[in-house]
């Protein structure tokens, strides 16, 4: 059965919201076949990546970059995963207060790095979260899954 692995960092109510959105998305009773796994970033491993299908990144906004959670994932992972993981499908979703530029683009250059390919745009949202980024959220989780889904 395909996987879906969803690496996040959740240490706001803010990011907690928008996991539990990708996390439904990915369980769409219309997408079938696809085991989701959920790891949060500091203990998601090499052998995580490794038996994935595709991911879904999840990070707040820290003055400007991405969390050092996430950016740990990836210093974990990066050489043992370069060369087996060359083409993973990923999507991932961005919050932050203010300037979530940096966090977004400090992502898409480490997974173009590894030679993963997006298969949806991220979903980003500065300041309180709406019912339009939830929904966003759950699309993104969905379009993942659906794009791995036997």
């Amino acid at each position: 059965m395909p996987s879906l692995l969803v690496v996040h960092h959740t240490p706001s109510p803010a990011t907690a919201e928008m996991l539990d959105a990708v996390l439904r998305g990915a369980a769409d009773p219309e997408i079938t076949g696809v085991d989701v796994v959920r790891r949060p970033a500091l203990g998601a491993t090499v052998p995580d990546l490794l038996a994935a299908d595709a991911v879904v990144l999840g990070t707040p906004a820290n003055i400007g970059y991405m969390s050092g959670a996430l950016k740990h994932f990836f210093d974990t992972v990066y050489y043992p995963c370069l060369d087996a993981k060359q083409g993973l499908p990923y999507g991932f979703y961005v919050h932050g207060n203010v300037g979530p530029e940096g966090a977004v683009t400090s992502v898409q250059q480490i997974a173009s790095g590894m030679g993963w390919k997006a298969v949806t745009e991220p979903v980003v949202v500065t300041g309180q979260l709406g019912k339009q980024h939830l929904e966003a959220c759950y699309e993104l989780g969905a379009v993942v899954a659906a794009h791995i889904s036997s």
